[in-house]
């Protein structure tokens, strides 16, 4: 699902948990929700090392291209069988 808030204010959020404030008090004042919050500094921990529980951000951008990849290749595969039946079916006509 994207993320509809800009780089900056997730890092700004991040730094202010870290800092002592709660995750709800940050809902209440810059409009998040107290999940969202929880998942940005989550995933903040992954990515600078203080969490071993997950992929960093960058892992999750390489699996989701090489996945994204894989889907490429699978419909590629279906044309390659959709033409084989087409040229199988022109040579079985009679001249």
């Amino acid at each position: 699902m994207p993320n509809n808030y800009p780089s900056e204010f997730l890092r700004q959020m991040v730094e202010l948990v870290r800092a002592g404030r709660t995750h709800e008090e940050l809902a209440k004042e810059f409009q998040p929700s107290t999940q969202s919050i929880r998942t940005w500094v989550r995933q903040a921990d992954v990515d600078d090392g203080r969490r071993q529980d997950g992929l960093t951000s960058a892992d999750a951008g390489r699996a989701c291209r090489a996945a994204a990849g894989g889907e490429g290749l699978a419909r590629g595969e279906g044309d390659l069988a959709k033409a084989a039946v087409f040229f199988a079916r022109e040579t079985d006509l009679p001249r």
